[in-house]
């Protein structure tokens, strides 16, 4: 099976973590994150070509400031220190890390070195991201400082024989103007990388993992909820073993135009699978009627939709494996720089009843989990998904039934998947579906009077939602030209029943959450 080179990146903490890792992929260079609490020995067997320290909350100076075994300097593997990387770097190494005498937050001009193989191919001076309180103000014995600013005399620090570096701002962060291609350098100039980390070799590398850890004679269930990520690890897995792949998905009436349809197309066509369809709209209906309160809500769609596969699940109970479409932002999360476990097994089927999950005797199989949500995508693409399905957008898995205020009734579900259908299409005419993160429209639950023609109307209020975000952690409005909302708003009046009225929500998150319950 082959084997990527990898860089880890060790995590102190910093929110921007993850953001380093996609920016590592971004270069063709595999790459995992793991908790700072990481044994040497671990890291070791690895084998990475290179080593990045991540940023970090606390102080370096604290007594409980989080740090790593010294070794870690001494295994001769290239080390890029960012931000707390760099202040544990100098602090570890005899070097003096303290108070600023002014904090630098924020965009700064800073000077570089152009000797120095972390800035060769820059200019000698751009805009990077400061975040910090504390700076280095002697470096290490053997250390000597590479780029400054105005304020900090050791923006950046080298020592070339002990292949360690280090920078004060944060290179992965679009701020920094020049920092993809310090990243290039690292991994290109300091680590010698060979960018062997694509979407082909993956898809090769996952099939023949797939396939040793699936018996030739071994089946595997996955429930295709209709989103990117179950559709791409389904036909991953269509790949690698065909009809031994059973897919259930179960319809609850909540899904947008069309997608259904899609769904079943694709996997009974393009990607070959054992198919089971289960239409459930009308019981998710009859559980839902009379209930407005949106937790309550949540809470029975979830439960209903363990019962239905759960159900589904003992009728075949020969499937050895499940197979699920988690992602590493999952894997990331479950675990912790606290010093849990990297990797929570059965990260997503707390939900399923024992009886159920120990069906499932060879256990998970999560072909997408060391992938990020652009690489699946990617992947999506790679394997000749149609556009529509890879670029699908976020939904929510109760569906258009939390996108309707109030209680729930086949009309009103009628209401917003028309006009979301509406929404979608008018968004892509207008070319800016993939500079959009999410967009979709909202029932409110408020009717307002109205003229048509000649008569009087009293109809349905109804939202337009858009967002832009690179994390969803914070998204702010879509600035939607006007022409385009009165496109929308034109269209949905005309074409669909009981709606006179259309707003526009433009609150960010924080204070909002990006759906309305």
């Amino acid at each position: 099976m082959e084997v990527f080179q990898k860089i880890i990146i060790i995590d102190f903490g910093a929110q921007y973590t993850q953001l380093i890792a996609r920016r590592i992929r971004e270069e063709h260079v595999y790459c995992e994150v793991i908790p700072y609490t990481t044994p040497i020995q671990s890291i070791l067997s690895q084998n990475p070509v290179g080593i990045i320290f991540s940023g970090g909350p606390a102080s370096v100076l604290d007594p409980d400031a989080p740090s790593l075994d010294p070794e870690i300097f001494d295994l001769s593997i290239p080390i890029l220190g960012i931000c707390y990387g760099m202040q544990f770097t100098a602090h570890a190494l005899g070097g003096t890390v303290e108070k600023a005498a002014q904090r630098e937050y924020g965009r700064v001009s800073v000077s570089f070195d152009l000797s120095s193989p972390l800035f060769r191919h820059m200019h000698a001076s751009s805009f990077v991201w400061m975040s910090h309180t504390y700076a280095v103000t002697q470096a290490p014995s053997g250390f000597f400082s590479v780029a400054s600013s105005s304020n900090c005399a050791f923006c950046a620090m080298q020592n070339p024989e002990r292949k360690i570096y280090a920078v004060q701002f944060h290179p992965e962060v679009t701020h920094s103007e020049e920092g993809q291609m310090i990243l290039h350098n690292f991994l290109y100039e300091i680590c010698h990388c060979n960018g062997d980390w694509t979407m082909s070799a993956f898809i090769d590398n996952a099939v023949l993992s797939i396939r040793n850890t699936v018996g030739p004679n071994d089946t595997v269930l996955l429930g295709l909820s209709g989103g990117v990520d179950s559709s791409v690890a389904a036909a991953l897995l269509s790949n690698a073993i065909g009809r031994r792949l059973t897919c259930v998905y179960v319809n609850h009436g909540f899904m947008r135009k069309g997608e259904t349809e899609s769904i079943q197309q694709v996997f009974s066509e393009k990607f070959p699978v054992n198919l089971i369809t289960v239409d459930a709209s009308q019981k998710f209906m009859d559980k839902l009627k009379g209930i407005s309160d949106p937790e309550s809500k949540r809470k029975i769609i979830g439960s209903e939709f363990v019962s239905t596969f759960s159900e589904q699940a003992r009728h075949l109970s020969q499937a050895r494996f499940l197979a699920q479409g988690t992602i590493y932002p999952d894997v990331i999360e479950s675990g912790s720089v606290k010093g849990s476990a990297v990797i929570k097994s059965h990260h997503n089927v707390g939900g399923l009843p024992k009886d159920v999950s120990d069906l499932f005797t060879g256990g998970l199989v999560e072909p997408l989990r060391m992938l990020f949500k652009d690489e699946v995508r990617q992947l999506g693409e790679t394997l000749g998904l149609p556009e529509d399905l890879v670029w699908r957008q976020p939904f929510p898995g109760p569906g258009l039934a939390i996108r309707i205020m109030g209680d729930i009734t086949p009309e009103k579900v009628d209401i917003v998947r028309e006009s979301d259908a509406i929404l979608r299409e008018e968004i892509k005419k207008a070319g800016l579906d993939r500079s959009i993160s999410q967009y979709f429209t909202v029932l409110t639950n408020t009717k307002s009077v109205g003229v048509m023609g000649d008569e009087r109307t009293h109809d349905y209020v109804l939202a337009l939602r858009a967002v832009t975000t690179d994390d969803f952690m914070t998204v702010d409005w879509a600035r939607l030209p006007y022409e385009v909302l009165e496109s929308i708003s034109s269209r949905i009046v005309n074409e669909v029943p009981h709606v006179n009225r259309i707003v526009y929500d433009i609150t960010t998150k924080p204070p909002a959450t990006v759906e309305w319950e």
